[in-house]
C-alpha cells in the first residue's frame, strides 16, 4: 500500500469512506463491513472516515464496531461535526460526546468541521456556538489528534475562511478529473496548496459515475488499458497531484475494496497522453451550457445576477443530482437566485456562446424545486438523530 507522511503519521494513500456501506434487507450489512475492514487493514489501509449523519447516524456505530475488533494503534478514525446542517441551535459538546460513545473510542485521530460552505461558515464562526474554540480545546486535551475541515464551498468563499481560521491542519474537498473543471476544484486545490494545507479527497469517482462511464467513453479507456477498471483510471489521475495526501473511496462491496487496494498498491500516475484522454472524457460528460465565464452577460442584467456562477451551478446539477448545488443556492439572497431572472434577454443578446440564458435560468429554478430542499433534509436528519438518542 502506498503511503504518505502527515506530520508524525504514515497514512495509507487510500482511505475507506463509510458513507456508502453495503446494505442488506434495508440496513447496513455489518458482516460484509467487518470483512471489508479486515481486508483493508490486512492490506495496509489505516484511515477510516465517517460522519455524524451518514446512514442515518449509524455509520459511526458500525465503523466503530468493525474497527474495535483490531488493536487501536492499527487504525486511524476520522469523523465530522455537522455544523453544515440547518438547525435551531448547535451544541458541539453534546454531539462530540455522543460521537465518542457511538464509535466506542476515547479520542478521534482526525476530526473535521463538516462542509464549511457559504451558509455554514457563519455558523462555525459564530461566538454564540463556540464551535471552533470547543474543538480546539478538545485537541489540546488530546481527544482530537488532528483538526481540519471539509468543504463544498466555492473558491471565493474558501479564501476568507482560511484568512480567518489559520490553524486547520488539512482540508477535504471533492476532487476528480471531471470536477477539476466542472466544480473548479483546480482553484480549490491550488489555494490549499498555496496555504500549505494538505488535501484530502472525497468523491474521487463522483459517487461512482466515473466508474460507470457511457460505453463510448469506456471504450477509449479499454483501448489503452484493457484490464484496468474505470475506477483505477480515476484514482491514478489523483496520484499526480503532490498535495493530495489522502483519497477516500466510499466502497460498497468487497470487489470495490480489492480493486482500489490493488490500484494503490501497484498503480502509478497516468502519463501525459492518458491525462489528455481523461480530459477529453470529462468534456464529453458535461451536459450543460458552454459558459466561458467571460461575464459579458453581467453588465446589463437589471437584477444584478452573477450569471456565470449560476450557469456553473446549473451545469453541475445537470450532470447529477446532489445537494451541493441546492445548498449553495440556498445560501444566496432570494433576489440573487435563478428564480430572480425576469427573462428580459439582455444577457442572451451579448452572450458570445449564444446561450439561451433566460431559458436556462428557468430550467435551473425548476430543477432546484423538484426535490427535497436542504432545509427539509436537515429537519429529517435532526429528527432521526433525536429518535436514535431516545432509543440509546
Amino acid at each position: 500500500m502506498q503511503k504518505n507522511d502527515f506530520q508524525e503519521l504514515s497514512l495509507s494513500r487510500l482511505g475507506f469512506g463509510t458513507m456508502r456501506l453495503p446494505q442488506k434487507d434495508g440496513a447496513i450489512d455489518e458482516k460484509q463491513v467487518f470483512e471489508m475492514v479486515d481486508y483493508a487493514l490486512a492490506n495496509g489501509v489505516n484511515y477510516f472516515d465517517t460522519a455524524y449523519p451518514y446512514h442515518g447516524g449509524l455509520s459511526e456505530v458500525v465503523a466503530g464496531k468493525a474497527l474495535r475488533r483490531h488493536p487501536r494503534d492499527q487504525w486511524l478514525l476520522a469523523t465530522k461535526y455537522p455544523g453544515h446542517q440547518i438547525a435551531s441551535s448547535y451544541n458541539p459538546a453534546e454531539i462530540f460526546e455522543e460521537q465518542l460513545a457511538k464509535c466506542g473510542v476515547e479520542y478521534f485521530d482526525f476530526y473535521l468541521l463538516h462542509n464549511v460552505y457559504e451558509n455554514s461558515m457563519g455558523v462555525y464562526m459564530d461566538p454564540q456556538w463556540g464551535i471552533i474554540d470547543y474543538f480546539r480545546e478538545q485537541k489540546r486535551l488530546g481527544r482530537i489528534r488532528h483538526l481540519g475541515f471539509s468543504t463544498h464551498a466555492r473558491p471565493e468563499t474558501l479564501r476568507p475562511f482560511l484568512d480567518a481560521v489559520d490553524d486547520m491542519e488539512f482540508c477535504q474537498i471533492q476532487l476528480n478529473y471531471l470536477d477539476w473543471t466542472l466544480q473548479d476544484a483546480k482553484a480549490k486545490y491550488e489555494l490549499l496548496t498555496e496555504r500549505n494545507i494538505p488535501v484530502w479527497v472525497m468523491e474521487p469517482l463522483r459517487g461512482g459515475k466515473l466508474a460507470a462511464l457511457p460505453e463510448e467513453q469506456a471504450e477509449k479507456l479499454r483501448a489503452l488499458r484493457p484490464a484496468e477498471s474505470q475506477a483505477a483510471w480515476g484514482l491514478r489521475w489523483l496520484m499526480a497531484l503532490p498535495n493530495v495526501k489522502m483519497v477516500l473511496s466510499g466502497m460498497s462491496d468487497m470487489a470495490q475494496m480489492k480493486d482500489n487496494v490493488a490500484t494503490f498498491s501497484e498503480g502509478a500516475p497516468l502519463t501525459e497522453a492518458e491525462n489528455a484522454v481523461l480530459a477529453d472524457i470529462a468534456e464529453a460528460l458535461k451536459v450543460g451550457v458552454p459558459c466561458t465565464r467571460c461575464r459579458y452577460c453581467c453588465d446589463g442584467c437589471p437584477m444584478g445576477l452573477d450569471i456565470p456562477m449560476l450557469l456553473h451551478g446549473y451545469n453541475d446539477l445537470k450532470f447529477t443530482r446532489s445537494m451541493t448545488v441546492p445548498m449553495q443556492m440556498d445560501a444566496l439572497p432570494p433576489e440573487k437566485r435563478p428564480q430572480a431572472c425576469i427573462g428580459c434577454g439582455a444577457c442572451a443578446a451579448v452572450c458570445p456562446q449564444g446561450i439561451d440564458i433566460p431559458g436556462t435560468m428557468s430550467e435551473f429554478a425548476e430543477l432546484l424545486t423538484s426535490g427535497p430542499s436542504w432545509a427539509e433534509m436537515c429537519r429529517q436528519r435532526e429528527e432521526a438523530a433525536r429518535r436514535r438518542r431516545e432509543q440509546a
